[in-house]
């Protein structure tokens, strides 16, 4: 009897520990993630190899106006004839999978995985109200385009032959360029907010072209795209060593301010009318914003210094230029010289004559009068 009560205990025992093992796999076994195939991670990335996490590390943190101290909102125009803007105009075709900005921007708008908001000229709104309809969009600018594989009506997608992509007729870019100053840094920053291509087509009668902005993309939307595409920006240097996020982040392009924002929403075309006005407006502007950050700060007595040196530095130079032009001037008229000679000469002996010392004067004596008959002959007739 009491073998069979110890074989009892025995077998409750070793039941009581398998079932504890089998709760505890199953705890370790629902705390494991499983990872995803190389169908998902595959489906997870799109064709320009950006995947989630790149997107993660691209997006910035929003900055609230309360932590910043200062802000200025440009917006500048960027012309892809000038040297400077060429990396973002060439290659104009798709060559061995380089492509320009355009058609990088138009491909992602038409794929779905980037969105586009409307032009308001001064009054952008990035919300969903604002998204540009695709669809209306190309038929606007007279762009042909297909269903892609996938699209539905909540999601279209669209495909553009590489023919038909005007990228030739993008010559240049409106940019948003936002500068602020951080208060828990004490940094003053530049940051991209938004993109648009602008178009530039004639008339049927040729004429000057007429600009039209197709549409707004936000730069951290687009920055995950811009770091996967190498190009190269001199032409000393052939080997793509820049992305077009450097490009931008650097700030290696070369825009006009045309606009900042204000109250009456005007550009500064309607602020200033002559041309000779406006580049004085834009060189002042941008010579506030690069002297901003200098005005915040007390210099240093060693800043002091050198700004005196060069101060100084300056006068002399400026002194020894003044005494360089007036001794290249031409020599006066002989007539002239000859007149100012004689004038000097004049000069000369008055001054040496005035220079002279002066004697003292004696004091006359009068001669007694004579005693003669001749008396009343006058004193003054009479010889000495």
């Amino acid at each position: 009897m009491k073998l069979i009560i110890r074989y009892t205990l025995i077998v409750a025992a070793l039941f009581a520990l398998s079932a504890s093992a089998a709760s505890a796999q199953d705890a370790s076994s629902s705390s494991v993630v499983k990872r995803n195939s190389p169908r998902d991670r595959d489906a997870a990335t799109d064709k320009t190899g950006v995947t989630q996490r790149m997107q993660a590390f691209y997006e910035d943190e929003p900055v609230s106006d309360s932590e910043l101290q200062w802000m200025r909102v440009m917006y500048r125009q960027l012309d892809l004839t000038k040297d400077a803007n060429g990396a973002l105009y060439f290659p104009d075709e798709h060559i061995e999978g380089q492509d320009n900005l355009f058609r990088i921007i138009l491909n992602l708008v038409a794929a779905g995985q980037l969105d586009g908001y409307e032009y308001l000229d001064g009054r952008e709104m990035f919300t969903d109200t604002y998204k540009v309809n695709v669809a209306d969009m190309f038929d606007r600018f007279h762009i042909l385009y297909t269903q892609a594989k996938g699209s539905t009506e909540k999601r279209p997608k669209y495909e553009i032959d590489p023919s038909d992509v005007p990228s030739t007729e993008v010559l240049s870019y409106y940019i948003i360029e936002k500068w602020e100053f951080d208060k828990r840094s004490n940094r003053m920053r530049t940051r991209i907010e938004a993109i648009c291509p602008v178009l530039h087509r004639s008339g049927d009668f040729g004429g000057e072209a007429v600009k039209y902005p197709m549409f707004w993309v936000k730069y951290d939307d687009l920055r995950p795209y811009l770091s996967t595409q190498n190009i190269f920006v001199d032409d000393d240097n052939n080997l793509a060593t820049c992305t077009y996020d450097d490009f931008f982040q650097l700030g290696l392009y070369d825009g006009e301010i045309y606009k900042t924002r204000n109250l009456k929403n005007k550009s500064l075309m309607q602020m200033h009318q002559t041309p000779e006005e406006l580049k004085h407006a834009q060189d002042s502007i941008q010579h506030r914003l690069d002297t901003f950050e200098e005005k915040l700060w007390v210099p240093s007595l060693a800043e002091l210094r050198a700004r005196r040196e060069a101060r100084e530095e300056a006068e002399a130079l400026a002194a020894a230029a003044a005494d360089s032009t007036s001794v290249d001037k031409p020599a006066p008229r002989a007539s002239t010289r000859s007149s100012r000679a004689v004038k000097s000469k004049r000069g000369s002996k008055d001054s040496t004559s005035a220079a002279k010392p002066v004697k003292a004067s004696k004091p006359k004596t009068t001669k007694p009068k004579s005693t003669s008959s001749s008396a009343a002959r006058s004193v003054r007739n009479r010889k000495r």
